[in-house]
């Protein structure tokens, strides 16, 4: 019998089916069906129904973009910086923004709640800002890694035509360098975005379960043996998370003329 390259996919095609497709089937068939069994939608009036299951849902909404909009904005300058050979000449530099995503989070996050303690920032009072402090401390290294590898491709060559067409540092970067980094940028607001949205041993652990967001509203309905229920709020985020990875796939194919992103 003749080896065939296509065979080398067979375990990849395996793993999907295992832990990717049959789990999904299993969340898709409890959130259609009642402790019986049976097929119903009890489930969706429930969560429409109460107002709670909404706001939190809509809490982590606003959680997810601040924290998008605020990793990206400290980010950026960051992984311009590492990218730029003038100002940083050793990878070793890069290296210490990836080093803490070699620790566990839940290490990172423990740390970031006794260091905001000790320096006053009490958790328990100040549960927004430092959920949010600790959202951007754990997120920030998936930000700079995929800007600093796409601003290491960018063509230096338009940059040096735009000065000498005449436009100044605030048109070269709006005009210019944000569109040739643009891939980077989509990459890493998916990144962010979608993780914080499911997120909820951070604000667990740095809000003293003062902040409630969808992904903890999910464990405790699981915690509890409602695995129906669980399993419908679970179905609500992988809906959300497959709408925003079309639209960011096809934001960054409208600029970039149909390449798709770098990650």
């Amino acid at each position: 019998m003749k080896f065939k390259r296509k065979y080398l996919s067979i375990p990849y095609v395996l793993f999907m089916v295992l832990f990717v497709v049959v789990p999904i089937l299993f969340i898709v068939y409890y959130a259609f069906t009642n402790k019986g069994g049976q097929f119903s939608f009890t489930n969706f009036v429930k969560f429409f129904s109460d107002s709670t299951n909404v706001n939190v849902l809509l809490i982590s909404f606003v959680y997810a973009i601040l924290n998008t909009i605020i990793c990206l904005l400290i980010g950026y300058p960051i992984a311009m910086i590492l990218a730029n050979k003038k100002y940083n000449k050793s990878y070793v530099v890069v290296l210490l923004f990836i080093m803490p995503m070699w620790i566990n989070f839940i290490i990172r996050t423990s740390a970031t709640r006794d260091v905001l303690n000790w320096i006053g920032l009490s958790t328990g009072a100040n549960s927004g800002i430092t959920t949010m402090i600790g959202l951007v401390y754990n997120y920030l290294p998936f930000v700079i890694l995929p800007l600093y590898s796409t601003m290491l491709k960018m063509d230096k060559s338009q940059i040096e035509a735009s000065h000498d067409l005449g436009a100044n540092s605030f048109q070269t970067f709006f005009k210019v360098i944000i569109p040739m980094t643009m891939p980077g940028i989509v990459s890493a607001a998916t990144m962010v975005f979608m993780p914080t949205l499911s997120s909820y041993v951070i604000s667990d652990i740095l809000s003293e379960y003062n902040v409630v967001l969808f992904g903890s509203y999910i464990d405790l309905y699981f915690n509890q043996s409602d695995w129906n229920f669980g399993s419908f709020m679970a179905l609500i985020m992988l809906m959300l998370i497959g709408i925003s990875v079309f639209l960011t796939r096809k934001f960054s194919k409208d600029e970039t003329g149909g390449r798709t992103s770098l990650w």
